[in-house]
């Protein structure tokens, strides 16, 4: 017999299996040793001061748990029938390659960047020296924007896939098992570089081919079919295109529309990150001046509030983090924030960004959306990847004379009136936006020691790549992820990048 069960139990029984085993035995009223379990399900409950974790459990009485999950035995397709050319190696990419293999068709990567481990060494130098490799920072190379952008797995697009799968995929190739029942699961972007290394070695050893610096430069077509593409040093390859090149590729964009693809402007949404010290994070969100004790995690926090009919919300919050340089371009600033597995990092940051509306722009460009996020991020340029900063009362209260305080963020910043660089309606926006979440957290939040960093522009793409119809573009292009202006985050794109590639796969047959 198989029963589901919901627990309530504090953070130190949630931390014991064998505490949530007694509970689950005193539930049902069972003897110890006749049942096992799975924690299906685990969710924080801090909305009072007697912290609770949330449990759902499967209980199976008198009979074999089944395993987790069933990892994938993927076919050789070294010698395939067919093949197709996936353009771009970050999560839509990475998912589209292992779901063409499942397939039975050969996956061609092009990653325009270099592989993760010298994307390490790279980053590295970016942040110690400020000199920029534009084929190879926190936007461009083997793993996309989100094999540093700290691992966060949760997502409101579970109609649009199958988000289980994805996460197996992340746990057969060396995730924790934890991803598959926590309610926000999280890798970690020290982790997640050894896991896309593992999937490479997948996709490798199974007959496709990775090729990096590979930069593609424009699509083929034949008619009204795209039958391949041409990198930048002229080589080409043959096959049905996943497009997968992420947000930042703006290149791409401007090559498509040259060729007379159809691409719209989206909206999307910009702001600044914000740094706290981790500790006021975790005493204002579980309640206490102890902060979060020994059993609970480094808190998070998810705000949001309107301003004139513009939203004002947190992105991408990162407790335990740091915030780092994400330009992929010199000349232009862009910051993003990551942090490890463990999140045992001294400061939280966040994306607090507002609603920027592809109506509001002046014309029906479809860059124009991206060209105002253009002047923002040259507005924040300063050498060095130097980035403008100032604390948040001053910020409020529009006076920027308090002294920098330390910070994550491994560049030097400069003492910056933030409306000097930011539009006026993204500055006046964030400004009432932080005055209604100090309200909504009893003035907590305006700390003296919240510091903000700008910009934080590559919430999601300001470029749509529309693909609602073969007749817009013809057949044999698969846009997707990010990139395309249909995903957000790791598994949206991961699991857009599946469609794409199953989609693929039933026009071939």
């Amino acid at each position: 017999m198989v029963r589901e069960i919901s627990l309530t139990v504090t953070p130190e029984e949630a931390s014991s299996g064998d505490m949530i085993e007694k509970a689950v035995q005193e539930k049902l009223k069972v003897k110890a040793g006749s049942f096992r379990f799975r924690v299906l399900r685990r969710s924080l409950d801090a909305r009072r001061r007697d912290v609770k974790v949330q449990l759902s459990i499967a209980v199976y009485i008198g009979e074999e748990m089944p395993p987790l999950f069933e990892p994938v035995v993927f076919p050789d397709v070294s010698n395939a029938r067919h093949s197709a050319v996936v353009v771009g190696f970050g999560p839509a990419g990475i998912f589209a390659s292992l779901t063409l293999l499942e397939e039975g068709i050969k996956p061609i990567v092009l990653e325009r960047g270099k592989n993760v481990h010298n994307r390490l060494l790279d980053t590295a130098t970016l942040c110690q020296k400020g000199i920029l490799d534009p084929e190879s920072n926190y936007a461009f190379g083997e793993g996309g924007a989100g094999a540093f952008s700290d691992g966060k797995l949760y997502t409101r697009s579970v109609k649009r896939g199958n988000v289980r799968k994805v996460l197996a995929l992340l746990v057969q190739h060396g995730a924790d098992l934890s991803i598959l029942e926590e309610s926000h699961p999280h890798i970690g972007s020290d982790k997640l570089p050894y896991i896309i290394e593992r999937i490479r070695k997948t996709i490798l050893e199974h007959g496709g081919e990775i090729h990096f610096s590979k930069r593609v430069e424009s699509l083929l077509r034949n008619g009204d079919e795209t039958v391949g593409v041409r990198c930048s040093d002229g080589e080409e390859f043959s096959g049905p295109v996943i497009l997968a090149t992420g947000h930042s590729a703006k290149d791409i964009y401007f090559s498509l529309e040259k060729d007379g693809y159809a691409l719209e402007a989206k909206s999307t949404a910009v702001g600044v990150r914000i740094e706290h010290p981790q500790i006021l994070i975790d005493r204002m969100q579980y309640h206490s001046e102890m902060g979060r004790g020994r059993f609970l995690p480094p808190a998070a926090y998810s705000l949001t509030t309107q301003v004139e009919g513009r939203g004002v919300y947190s992105f991408c919050m990162c407790p335990g983090g740091v915030i780092v340089p994400a330009s992929s371009e010199d000349g232009a600033l862009v910051v993003n924030g990551m942090s490890p597995a463990k999140r045992g990092g001294k400061w939280a940051n966040s994306g607090i960004v507002t609603e920027i509306r592809k109506e509001e722009m002046d014309s029906d460009d479809p860059f124009s959306v991206l060209r105002y996020i253009e002047g923002i991020e040259r507005s924040c340029f300063n050498p060095g990847f130097s980035a403008p900063a100032e604390s948040l009362s001053d910020f409020i209260s529009d006076d920027p004379h308090t002294p920098l305080i330390a910070s994550s963020y491994p560049r030097p910043l400069v003492l910056t009136r933030l409306d000097d660089v930011l539009p006026p309606v993204v500055a006046d926006s964030l400004r009432e936006g932080f005055k209604a979440f100090g309200r909504k957290t009893r003035g907590e939040y305006i700390s003296p020691d919240a510091l903000l960093i700008a910009p934080e522009t590559r919430t999601s793409s300001p470029v749509r790549i529309l693909r609602d119809s073969f007749m817009k573009q013809g057949r044999g292009l698969y846009p997707a992820g990010e990139g395309a202006g249909y995903a957000g985050g790791i598994v949206s794109a991961a699991v857009d990048g599946t469609e794409a590639a199953l989609r693929l796969g039933g026009d071939l047959c």
